[in-house]
């Protein structure tokens, strides 16, 4: 049942449209107290992988935002999705909306993301938290087949005929569902509202299959790069507090993976939300809220 406070909270949510040298960002805010909580999303979904969760942390001011090329956000040919370039999109979020710290969240792709901007600007981050994330080439790591499909160089013209035949891109979608545990014929569930809307595009958005080709074609060289982060030892350094809040029911990124990514870190919270599986924020939004209010 949702509380008074929280409908509250959903009903003076308010909408941005933030600039950016390479298009405008899409924004939801609700109002609250700061520091404010930010929450990026990865690929391939936006920022309604966190519609069950903004309203849960009241009385906390929180905004998700969609990447440029995704959601509501710009389709633009001038995107890039590397750590920076995603950086400078927040960069672009936080100064519009005059947050000076806040509590930066990341979930899949985009914990990566979270991680670089914390130990490049721990001035503006109150407290990392990464959720069902990868970071770097760890043990446990285990890569979903449509993410290897679309990151591999070999696959790239595979992977282009089964994207240009709309069946065989319903096909696969449908199989990635099922391996996350998302109920695909619930049109309000999280799957219809999110993902494949990237794919198909809907009412208030483009699909985003150039976005998703572009972010997961650096994805392998992506974890070097994180690799290398980690071999310096700032990750260790960092001075912001540092929460890992895994679904312990992701059948690839697993408990396992997450206690190895908290190994990465000095001290960090580190909790398992049971029944919750990829995405913990919508299987278990009041306990991932009440884990993200004490990360600052």
């Amino acid at each position: 049942m949702t509380s008074s406070g929280n409908a509250d909270a959903t009903a003076s949510a308010d909408e941005h449209r933030v600039d950016t040298p390479a298009g405008r960002v899409f924004v939801r805010q609700i109002p609250g107290e700061d520091p404010p909580i930010v929450l990026m999303h990865g690929f391939p979904d936006n920022h309604r992988i966190y519609g069950k969760l903004l309203p849960q942390l009241s009385p906390r001011r929180a905004v998700a935002f969609d990447f440029l090329g995704y959601g509501r956000s710009d389709r633009s040919d001038d995107a890039g999705f590397s750590p920076e370039e995603h950086g400078s999109q927040l960069t672009a979020v936080l100064d519009e909306l005059g947050i000076t710290r806040a509590v930066i969240a990341g979930h899949d792709a985009s914990g990566p993301d979270a991680v670089f901007y914390a130990v490049a600007h721990p001035e503006r981050v109150a407290g990392l938290v990464l959720l069902n994330t990868v970071f770097g080439h760890q043990n446990s790591l285990k890569m979903p087949e449509m993410t290897r499909l679309f990151a591999e160089p070999e696959l790239t013209s595979l992977t282009d005929d089964m994207m240009n035949d709309a069946n065989q891109r319903l096909w696969l979608l449908q199989r990635w569902g099922v391996q996350w545990g998302l109920d695909s014929a619930n049109p309000d569930g999280l799957a219809m509202q999110s993902i494949v809307p990237q794919f198909f595009g809907g009412a208030d958005q483009p699909d985003a299959l150039a976005a998703i080709r572009r972010w997961t074609a650096g994805w392998l060289g992506s974890l070097d790069k994180q690799d290398a982060l980690i071999d310096s030892g700032a990750l260790r350094r960092l001075d912001v507090p540092v929460s890992i809040i895994f679904g312990e029911t992701d059948r690839y990124l697993n408990p396992s993976l997450a206690a190895e990514i908290s190994e990465l870190f000095k001290d960090p919270f580190f909790h398992l939300v049971h029944h919750a599986g990829h995405y913990p924020q919508h299987d278990q939004p009041e306990v991932v809220a009440g884990c993200l209010k004490r990360s600052a």
